[in-house]
């Protein structure tokens, strides 16, 4: 059955990851991209994912919490 319900996953489930990253002092989103995907340029990945949230990839706050996908 739970399978049954992963199909009917709303379209907000979108996004969902199974990963989530609190933004510490100094982090940047090519930071955090380097540490998990190992390459920064991959930023915008992280971006994509935290629309919602962000509005520019440059001002992220300590305690933010992002989707990491």
């Amino acid at each position: 059955m739970s399978d049954e319900k992963k199909d009917q996953a709303p379209d907000s489930a979108a996004w969902d990851s199974t990963q989530w990253h609190e933004v510490v002092k100094g982090d940047t989103l090519s930071k955090i991209a380097e540490k998990y995907y190992g390459d920064a340029s991959l930023f915008t990945q992280i971006f994509e994912a935290n629309k919602d949230t962000l509005t520019d990839p440059n001002l992220i706050r300590v305690g933010q919490k992002l989707r990491i996908p």
